[in-house]
């Protein structure tokens, strides 16, 4: 059964409507919608025909119809790629000026993802997530072994965004000013610059060999720098807005809520959307929608998340999300989400100046 342009008006009158309410929808006040121009009973047969197709449902306890999962999906791609073709007709999008205002004054990192999962709280009256930036390609930077005394030498490993870890190494005996400065230069002359990937068995056996009786103190750097990219890798999770999940009433059973709030309070679950960027839903510019069971979490089948992902320098990223109803309005959130990334990204690239 063929998806005609009438069909498709009255599934978004009902969604629309369906969005606003939280009712059902009836083929009245379809009906009396600007624009159709149908009577109440060619817009029941097409509804019967939607719900055929699997775009609307029938709750059991009303004449009405909901959207389906597929009816969301259906009017989301088409909203995505009517907003695509308005940001190449705009270059321009517009800012919120209290947002920018606010993050701006904002220096540390961590307390501006904070800001930003409060800001979109408050703003859209749905749970948010910031995800703080996945160094997913962390580099050593600079390694520099000094003597603490004649037992112990003391290792400076730097990887990524400036990430520091220090690490003891026990010595039989005190190692000479000039043999130490050889093995500073042989770590940065092969480390420097180069991936944990590229660490391979190949390049720590070359460096063995000029090590020659100092090899096994390169057992202790590798360690080292395994825990520092492990440090720099962990992703920390900032949310906000949870009570505003027990607003929408489709969420508010005590069993689902319960849940929910436990996702948002432990957080550990939201780190399956850092990692599913090739999911295969609506990703135009860094938005991504997720409409109930394509969630990567099985907790939030019950609702949509929208993502977006901010770049704090390239190939450095985080994401932003917004987690509510499916009956969110999905054209605020998606317009809110945008904006917002673009501020960021502007804050970033003034910080680097």
């Amino acid at each position: 059964m063929e998806l005609d342009e009438r069909k498709v008006k009255i599934l978004q009158a009902i969604i629309k409507t369906y969005l606003e309410t939280g009712e059902p929808v009836g083929s009245r006040t379809i009906s009396k919608m600007e624009g159709l121009n149908l009577s109440s009973a060619t817009i029941r047969n097409e509804m019967a025909d939607l719900e055929e197709m699997g775009y609307i449902l029938q709750p059991h306890t009303s004449a009405g119809r909901i959207p389906s999962d597929a009816g969301y999906r259906l009017y989301v791609d088409q909203m995505m790629a009517e907003k695509a073709l308005e940001r190449e007709e705009h270059a321009l999008v517009p800012k919120d000026d209290e947002h920018e205002k606010l993050l701006a004054k904002v220096d540390r990192l961590e307390t501006l993802l904070q800001q930003v999962a409060k800001v979109l709280a408050y703003n859209t009256n749905y749970a948010t997530m910031v995800t703080g930036p996945n160094y997913k390609n962390t580099n050593v930077k600079f390694v520099q072994l000094s003597q603490v005394d004649d037992t112990q030498i003391l290792a400076v490993i730097v990887v990524g965004n400036n990430v520091i870890k220090n690490k003891m190494i026990d010595v039989d005996e005190r190692i000479p000013n000039d043999e130490l400065l050889k093995l500073n230069v042989l770590l940065n002359t092969f480390l420097t610059g180069v991936s944990v990937k590229e660490i391979d068995l190949e390049l720590i056996q070359t460096m063995k060999q000029q090590a020659g009786i100092y090899a096994d103190i390169l057992e202790h750097i590798f360690d080292g720098i395994l825990d520092a990219v492990r440090q720099a890798s962990e992703t920390e999770v900032y949310t906000s807005g949870a009570n505003n999940i027990l607003k929408y009433p489709e969420l508010g059973d005590m069993n689902k809520a319960g849940e929910l709030l436990e996702v948002l309070e432990e957080k550990k679950a939201l780190n399956h959307f850092i990692a599913d960027d090739d999911s295969g839903v609506s990703n135009q510019y860094g938005i991504q929608v997720y409409i109930g069971d394509e969630t990567p979490v099985e907790t939030l089948n019950d609702c949509s998340v929208v993502t977006a992902t901010y770049e704090l320098e390239e190939g450095v990223r985080g994401k932003i999300g917004i987690i509510g109803p499916k009956r969110m309005d999905y054209d605020k959130v998606v317009t809110t989400l945008r904006n917002l990334t673009d501020e960021l990204d502007t804050i970033f690239k003034n910080k680097k100046t």
